[in-house]
């Protein structure tokens, strides 16, 4: 769902070029475990690039997260100054209050949206 509002209007997404690139190679990792062809993987990630904000970043506060593809996340969150970072993983993302930001989830998101009851 959260997919689909991408372009509403009801926030914004921002990717970096490292970033763009991590989520393509763990999207075409996992492709065989989906109902998606490589075509249509090619086309989400298409209309991710089309929709959101590009941003490059300039520094880098590594190392500060365990996982340094997560570092990238609060990297462009920081360098977009985001509110959100929305994830799943929210244990990876421990400590990142001090930059202003807030980690939830997609339910969370989408019910402080206004989304979801």
């Amino acid at each position: 769902m959260l997919l689909m509002l991408a372009d509403s209007g009801l926030f914004e997404v921002n990717l970096s070029v490292p970033l763009v690139v991590e989520y393509e190679y763990a999207a075409k990792r996992i492709l065989a475990r989906t109902a998606l062809s490589e075509d249509n993987l090619n086309d989400i990630l298409d209309y991710i690039c089309r929709i959101a904000n590009r941003r490059q970043i300039y520094y880098l506060w590594r190392p500060f997260l365990r996982d340094p593809k997560d570092e990238m996340v609060l990297e462009l969150a920081v360098a977009a100054g985001c509110q959100y970072i929305v994830t799943f993983n929210e244990k990876g993302f421990k400590g990142v209050e001090q930059f202003g930001l807030e980690i939830v989830t997609p339910k969370e998101f989408l019910q402080r949206t206004g989304q979801l009851p």
